[in-house]
């Protein structure tokens, strides 16, 4: 078996294993809904400065309206978002992917 070969059995090896499928269960089940919200979050905004033009013109102080602070939001929840996936990542997904390429590393040297 060239090294090649014996690379790609190894990755396939992982790829097979529970922990690797326990680890991309809890990637999607963080992952979908997550970006399922956030896009729900934008059309919601995007929709309603096409046909909600009167409600987004509503000031709420001085020369802020609605639209703006709708606008900002998208930002705030963008960064919020992220740093939320970062906790998610490093609770639950690390500790598994770093078990599975120290398997991985001691397996191909």
């Amino acid at each position: 078996m060239t090294t090649r070969e014996h690379d790609t059995s190894v990755y396939e090896q992982v790829q097979a294993s529970s922990e690797f499928q326990e680890l991309k269960r809890r990637f999607r089940a963080w992952t979908f809904p997550m970006t399922v919200a956030f896009l729900a979050w934008y059309l919601l905004y995007v929709v309603l400065s096409a046909w909600a033009r009167d409600f987004m013109g509503i000031k709420l102080f001085g020369n802020i309206n609605v639209a703006l602070v709708f606008g900002l939001l998208q930002f705030v929840s963008t960064f919020w978002i992220a740093w939320a996936y970062a906790r998610h990542a490093e609770k639950k997904l690390d500790p598994i992917a770093d078990k599975l390429r120290h398997e991985v590393e001691e397996k191909i040297q």
